[in-house]
């Protein structure tokens, strides 16, 4: 039997469409009447939509998982034939499948149909499959839930199955074990019980910060505006709502009105800002530019609202109110490869710096898309040049592109090998000349800046909650909410504690004392859950010889030690923004 390659995204995704189809196969024997959807492959699995009298449960999901393992087993080859669309159609009517005959009937009408055929199962499908179904080694079904036919709220709600399947036992058992690590891990689980941030039923998709959780963003905050305070950024911050016809006048009313918000002012209509663009385009008109000011860095950390699906929220990862990291870079047109490269560049150092692997991709012209396709070209082949420069490796990614323009964007592999868009850069040519922006050169002339949209973490709320699943929690001591934790053992130790609190707290750390009646045992497994970096341990030898005795979250080791010695590796670990 041919090996898969399974380092090869075109062979895992074959690979894994199988997977589908015997899913498919299995819910269809067990299941007669149940209508099938679609099925395709996705990151690290698969899922299959269907239509069914009741949800599948626990049950139901381990039987259908025992009949996957049977269709396996028959090691059925999987056959593809063609018809034309009528009786592709026909077909799939005869076969009490109206979801694919309403996809087939979506086709031009001069459009030849693929089906694959296993046994006696046929699927609408335009492949490509692995040989036969007994290459599906190792498979598992992980989660059943509701999903809306095609995505749209309007239409009936089906029952999506999840599942993942590798060519070796082996792969799929490192996986699961990825997968439990990842439950543990969760920013909403660990949020809650380091008290960290929430989200309450009186404000889905809107995060509440708590006080430890402020202190994180503030520290993030103050981190990125240090980074391009150096880089010769300046920042501003505007309004959270203006007049509706600016979204027309920017595009984004064609573009993105259903993710917006609208609110009526004396009388005249406003939207909540989606984004940070169009505010920035209006500072920029404020006065008159020269070539001289260019390139022109302005950044902002801008509080945006998006309309998102109810069913598509998923705690900071996907919210319906964050803070985008944005910044808007004016320049001529020979200076763009020379911005790009200088994003990359502080891209490069703020992703190193939290221990992220990533890997950039180069998305092109939409399908709908604003501008000329001499304009996008140019644009696309300045980011390219860029890229080539700078000497990273890249991804092309057709027809992903911004409205505006094309972009770079960078995804971030977390502790877990999970992979997250976060960073992106994107060259427009067309807002600025939505919005008449103009520069003055060197003759004196009126012309066009280009621009750039770049962010670096995307959002300060999902970069939160990624780096809370990375750290497991336990965030670098220069991040950490509470840095050190002293336990005194005994009332009599408390004088003593409170002078070594006063001490951290006046070198600038956050020190907090737990001053309770509690076992010191006890104190320890508490401040070890909240995941403070480190505790002094106070008795009578340590305020007797006025030494401390520290112990280290990473390994439970305790070293004696003088305060000052403490406070100078502090020092050092915040100062180089340490990864420990």
């Amino acid at each position: 039997m041919p090996r898969i390659d399974f380092e090869n995204e075109n062979q895992r995704n074959a690979f894994r469409h199988t997977a589908s189809h015997i899913l498919a196969q299995a819910v269809k024997r067990l299941y007669p009447q149940a209508k099938l959807a679609i099925g395709p492959a996705i990151e690290n699995g698969f899922y299959y939509d269907f239509d069914t009298e009741a949800p599948f449960n626990e049950q139901d999901l381990k039987a259908i998982k025992a009949e996957m393992r049977k269709i396996v087993k028959e090691n059925l080859p999987l056959e593809r034939f063609e018809l034309p669309r009528e009786q592709a159609i026909k077909l799939m009517q005869d076969k009490g499948e109206p979801y694919k005959a309403q996809l087939i009937s979506e086709l031009p009408e001069d459009s030849t149909i693929s089906f694959y055929k296993q046994g006696d199962f046929i699927d609408l499908c335009a492949g490509p499959h692995v040989l036969s179904t007994g290459m599906v080694q190792a498979l598992e079904l992980l989660s059943c839930t509701g999903a809306y036919w095609k995505g749209d709220a309007c239409n009936k709600v089906l029952q999506r199955i999840y599942g993942t399947a590798f060519p070796e036992p082996k792969m799929l058992t490192e996986h699961l074990a990825l997968l439990e690590e990842a439950k543990k891990r969760d920013h909403r689980k660990l949020g809650r019980e380091l008290d960290l941030f929430d989200i309450y039923e009186q404000g889905p998709g809107f995060p509440f910060f708590l006080p430890k959780g402020m202190i994180l963003r503030n520290l993030l905050e103050e981190f990125w505006r240090t980074e391009h305070l150096k880089r010769g950024y300046q920042e501003i911050m505007s309004p959270m709502m203006l007049d509706e016809e600016l979204w027309h006048h920017s595009g984004h009313w064609d573009h993105y009105k259903d993710n917006m918000y609208f609110t009526k002012v004396d009388g005249g209509d406003y939207a909540i800002k989606p984004m940070n663009c169009p505010g920035c385009m209006i500072a920029y008109k404020r006065r008159m530019h020269s070539y001289r000011d260019f390139p022109q860095r302005i950044a902002e950390m801008g509080f945006v609202h998006r309309h998102e699906l109810s069913g598509t929220l998923h705690g900071l990862m996907r919210v319906r109110c964050f803070t985008q990291d944005d910044a808007h870079i004016f320049m001529t047109p020979d200076q763009i490869e020379s911005e790009v490269i200088g994003v990359i560049e502080l891209i490069d150092y703020i992703y190193n710096l939290f221990g992220f692997e990533y890997h950039m991709e180069l998305s092109t012209r939409p399908e709908k898309a604003m501008g000329t396709k001499e304009q996008w070209e140019i644009s696309t082949n300045a980011l390219a040049n860029a890229l080539s420069k700078s000497n990273r490796e890249y991804k092309l990614n057709e027809g992903d592109g911004a409205f505006y323009g094309p972009k770079i964007d960078f995804h971030l592999r977390d502790s877990l090998k999970r992979t997250w868009q976060c960073g992106t850069i994107q060259l427009d040519f067309q807002m600025p000349e939505r919005f008449d922006l103009t520069y003055v050169d060197s003759s004196g002339e009126k012309l066009r800046p280009v621009m750039l949209h770049r962010a670096v973490l995307g959002s300060i709320e999902r970069f939160i909650a990624i780096l809370t699943e990375h750290f497991a929690g336990a965030f670098p001591v220069w991040l950490s909410p509470e840095q050190v934790r002293i336990l005194p053992i005994t009332g009599e130790h408390l004088k003593y504690a409170e002078e070594v609190c006063a001490a951290l707290t006046d070198a600038g750390f956050r020190a907090h004392t737990d001053e309770r009646n509690e076992k010191t045992g006890f104190k320890i497994r508490e401040a070890q859950l909240a995941k403070v970096p480190y505790m002094i341990i106070l008795g009578d030898r340590e305020t007797q010889s006025k030494t401390i005795s520290v112990r280290d979250r990473r390994d439970g080791k305790t070293t004696e030690m003088n305060l000052e010695d403490l406070i100078t590796k502090l020092t050092k670990l915040t100062n180089e923004k340490s990864a420990l």
